[in-house]
């Protein structure tokens, strides 16, 4: 299947402007520095299993993984036999997926530096290439509809995805209500999902909840991440008192939250040694997973 020769959907260009209200994605040199702090060790995930259980990936497919970070869907996929090719616009996240695949002895990963916005033939991911194409929670791109095309052009048979449906995986929605802040919902998946009605297709939607437990060495380099997300969920044109009395009422939430980590110095999911402090809870993230067949 080509490209849709359909008219831009007028929901890109609703997501378009959405986006100019946003934080702009982190490049590729970000990831690059981010990619130190992964540890080369297994780290289960509730997440993993459940995209590839909604994935419905037969035996012996092939697989086209955009945005495939350290090879969270790549390295499993490949250890059941399937050809991957994974690519990433990060030589650092590349580089540790290459270091997980050697220490597992997985084969079968071919690895691309490649962005959403490259020409993905000239780097031989051309049309009907690969038999299902999957994009983890990585879908950070200038033009929603373009990248959706592009995965829908490459699957011979069928294409899944993972956008938010929270405000932001950055923020927790429970910081936000304390602050006394309006709730952001994700609307990501709502564009996408309306882009590929438009074009002909009939995506299938599921949920996937993800924990996140972060832990802080100090109390205030929680308050630093918590007051932070604060002010990037104000309006622009909040008054210093309304921000003052939202960052108070987050200060009075966190103060409650905060409690010394009982795991403090072992090593976490990702094998980084986790830190002094930790709220009594994990923050969970909503993902919203896509699917269609072409």
């Amino acid at each position: 299947m080509t490209q849709s020769t359909s008219p831009s959907s007028p929901w890109n260009d609703a997501w378009k402007e959405r986006q100019r209200l946003r934080r702009a994605p982190d490049d590729a040199a970000f990831w690059d520095e981010r990619s130190k702090t992964f540890a080369t060790k297994d780290a289960p995930s509730l997440y993993v299993d459940r995209f590839l259980e909604l994935a419905a990936v037969r035996p012996g497919e092939s697989v086209f993984d955009m945005g495939c970070g350290t090879g969270a869907l790549a390295l499993p996929l490949a250890a059941a036999g399937h050809p991957v090719t994974a690519a990433d616009f990060s030589a650092g996240m590349l580089g540790v997926m290459d270091d997980l695949a050697a220490e597992r002895g997985v084969t079968g990963i071919k690895a691309l530096q490649m962005s959403w916005e490259a020409d993905w033939a000239a780097h031989g991911v051309g049309p009907r290439s690969h038999d299902v194409c999957v994009a983890s929670r990585s879908i950070a791109t200038s033009d929603l509809e373009d990248s959706l095309l592009k995965l829908t052009a490459v699957a011979r048979r069928r294409v899944g995805i993972t956008l938010t449906a929270d405000a932001s995986p950055r923020v927790d929605s429970r910081a936000l209500r304390a602050a006394e802040l309006p709730h952001q919902p994700g609307e990501d998946f709502q564009f996408a999902f309306n882009i590929l009605v438009d074009h002909g297709l009939r995506p299938e939607v599921a949920y996937i909840s993800s924990e996140r437990d972060a832990t802080y060495a100090t109390p205030q380099a929680a308050r630093d991440d918590y007051e932070a997300m604060v002010r990037s969920a104000l309006s622009s044109d909040s008054s210093p008192a309304e921000e003052e009395a939202a960052l108070a009422h987050l200060r009075t939430w966190l103060d409650d939250q905060l409690i010394p980590n009982e795991h403090a110095g072992q090593p976490d999911r990702k094998g980084v040694p986790e830190g002094a402090w930790r709220l009594r809870e994990p923050r969970v993230t909503t993902w919203a997973f896509l699917a269609w067949n072409v």
